[in-house]
C-alpha cells in the first residue's frame, strides 16, 4: 500500500513546466547582461549573413574552403537563434516558463549544432590537409560532391546520434523541483531536478561526446600533425609562412571551441552546485564563437575582405541606380 501511495505521491507533483531563473546569483541585476548578449547575437546573424551572401555572388570564392565557411555561417546562426530568443524573453520581459516538450527540443537543438559545428570543423580541417599535403589532387579529391555528402552526413550524423539525451531527459521523473539555474535548458541541467537516477543521462551524453566530437577532434589533431610535418619539409620559410597562415584562423576557432566544451563537460560532470561561471560559460560558448568565426576569417582571409568589398560596391551601385531619376 505504501508502494501504491509513493507512486500516486509521485504521478501527482509531476512538474508539467520548467523555470528557468537565469544567472545565478546575479537574478536581481542579471537583466544588465541582456544588452552585450542582444548586441553579439545580432553581430552573429549580420556578420554570418554576410559571409554567407558574399560566398555566394563572389565568383572568386566558389571554392571548397568559402563553401564549408558559408556552411559553418549557416550553422552558427542556427546554434545562436536556439538560445537568443528565450535568453532575451527572460531579460526583457520576465518570461521564465518553458513547457517540458520545449526544453527537451532545446536540448536537442544545441547538441546537434554544437556536433554540427564540430563536424565542419572537421570537414575543413580535411580541406586544409588535402590543399597542402596533396596539392595536384586537391581538384580532384576536395569535389562539389564531396562538400555535399561531407555536409549531409555532418547533418544526419548529428541529428541522430544526440535523439538520446533529449529521449532519456524526457524518461526522468520530475517530481518537485521545476527550478533550473540557468538561462536555457542544458541536458545535466535539467536532469539535476530529477527524483530518480539520472547517471544513464550522464553516461549518454559522455560516451556520445567522445563518439562525436572526441572522434572529431582527434581526427583534427591528425591532419594538422601530417599538415605540420609536410609544411616543415619545405625548404622555403616564405612556403612555410604562407602554407601555415592558411591555418591560422582555423588553429584559432577550433582551441576556442574545444576548450570551451572541455570546461563546462567537466564542471557538469563533477556534480558541483550551479554557479556563475560554468553557466555564463555555456551561454557565452553558444553566442561567442557564431560572433567571433566571422570576425576572425574576415581579418585573416585577404579573398574574403576583397569579396566584402565587391558586395558594398554592388549594393551601392544599385541603391544609386534606383535613386537616379530616369532620363
Amino acid at each position: 500500500m505504501s508502494m501504491s501511495l509513493q507512486v500516486s505521491n509521485s504521478s501527482k507533483f509531476q512538474v508539467s513546466e520548467f523555470i528557468l531563473m537565469g544567472f545565478p546569483g546575479i537574478h536581481s541585476w542579471q537583466h544588465w547582461l541582456s544588452l552585450p548578449l542582444a548586441l553579439l547575437y545580432l553581430s552573429a546573424i549580420g556578420a554570418n549573413s554576410l559571409i554567407l551572401i558574399t560566398v555566394c555572388q563572389d565568383s572568386a570564392l566558389q571554392q571548397p574552403m568559402y563553401h564549408f565557411l558559408g556552411i559553418l555561417s549557416v550553422v552558427d546562426m542556427g546554434l545562436a537563434t536556439t538560445i537568443m530568443p528565450k535568453i532575451r524573453a527572460i531579460f526583457w520581459f520576465d518570461a521564465k516558463v518553458i513547457s517540458l516538450p520545449e526544453c527537451f527540443a532545446q536540448i536537442y537543438a544545441i547538441h546537434c549544432f554544437v556536433g554540427m559545428e564540430s563536424g565542419i570543423f572537421l570537414c575543413m580541417a580535411f580541406d586544409r590537409y588535402v590543399a597542402i599535403c596533396h596539392p595536384l589532387r586537391y581538384p580532384s579529391i576536395v569535389t562539389n560532391a564531396l562538400i555535399l555528402k561531407a555536409t549531409l552526413f555532418m547533418v544526419f550524423r548529428n541529428g541522430l546520434v544526440v535523439i538520446p539525451v533529449p529521449v532519456l531527459a524526457a524518461q526522468r521523473n520530475y517530481c518537485f523541483r521545476n527550478e533550473i539555474e540557468h538561462c536555457l535548458c542544458s541536458n545535466l541541467g535539467v536532469t539535476r531536478l530529477a527524483c530518480d537516477d539520472r547517471r544513464p543521462n550522464s553516461i549518454c551524453q559522455l560516451v556520445l561526446a567522445w563518439l562525436g566530437m572526441g572522434s572529431d577532434l582527434s581526427l583534427i589533431i591528425l591532419s594538422y600533425t601530417l599538415i605540420l610535418r609536410s609544411v616543415l619539409r619545405l625548404n622555403s620559410a616564405e612556403a612555410v609562412s604562407k602554407a601555415l597562415s592558411t591555418c591560422t584562423s582555423h588553429l584559432i576557432l577550433i582551441l576556442f571551441f574545444y576548450t570551451v566544451v572541455v570546461v563546462i563537460s567537466v564542471t557538469h560532470l563533477a556534480e558541483t552546485k550551479a554557479t556563475l561561471i560554468p553557466v555564463l560559460l555555456n551561454v557565452l560558448h553558444n553566442i561567442i564563437p557564431p560572433s567571433l568565426n566571422p570576425m576572425v576569417y574576415a581579418l585573416r582571409t585577404k579573398e574574403l575582405r576583397a569579396g566584402f568589398q565587391k558586395v558594398f560596391c554592388l549594393s551601392l551601385e544599385k541603391k544609386v541606380r534606383h535613386q537616379r531619376p530616369s532620363s
